[in-house]
């Protein structure tokens, strides 16, 4: 299910340039059971800041297996429903390897702002993955905050991205 918010806000990363861009742009949800909670915090949040959002689930605490919800949202990402994605699991781990298994995706598992920024400044990463169990609601909230200002900063790193879809 789709969800725009009213007024559709541009955020500041609308403006800037980059390979990724965030600013209007539908962003895909998706968690395990050990992260739906953290997930329904940081869709509300995106949704606030005026992104338009997809929710793949999942939505409550039964057992669900990380590989089918990174497959999900990658799956919005390649056939275009949305730009970007962001992926919660337990420690984040195994649901950024799943989603690294496609070749279209450059998912990076961040634990603080920092590294949620320089995701995308020096990596254009285009899923972000974050872990419920190992870092708090606030350092979440932070990363996704830092990740959706940040544009790709390109020149000296856009041919090493470029390098990751040769692999």
């Amino acid at each position: 299910m789709v969800r725009r918010p009213a007024g559709h806000a541009i955020c500041a990363a609308a403006a800037r340039q980059g390979t990724l861009r965030v600013g209007m742009a539908t962003i895909a949800f998706g968690a395990d059971h050990g992260g739906f909670e953290l997930k329904a915090l940081l869709l509300a949040a995106a949704e606030k800041l005026g992104h338009p959002t997809l929710d793949l689930g999942t939505h409550g605490p039964a057992a669900v297996d990380y590989p089918d919800v990174a497959r999900a949202v990658c799956a919005a990402i390649g056939e275009g429903r949305a730009a970007c994605g962001v992926l919660v699991c337990g420690t984040g781990v195994g649901i950024s390897m799943a989603a690294n298994r496609f070749r279209h995706i450059r998912c990076a598992l961040a634990h603080d702002a920092t590294t949620a920024r320089l995701t995308r400044l020096h990596n254009d990463a285009n899923v972000l993955a974050l872990g419920a169990r190992v870092i708090g609601p606030q350092v979440a909230l932070d990363c996704l905050e830092a990740w959706l200002a940040t544009p790709f900063e390109g020149g000296r790193h856009a041919a090493r991205v470029a390098k990751l879809s040769d692999l």
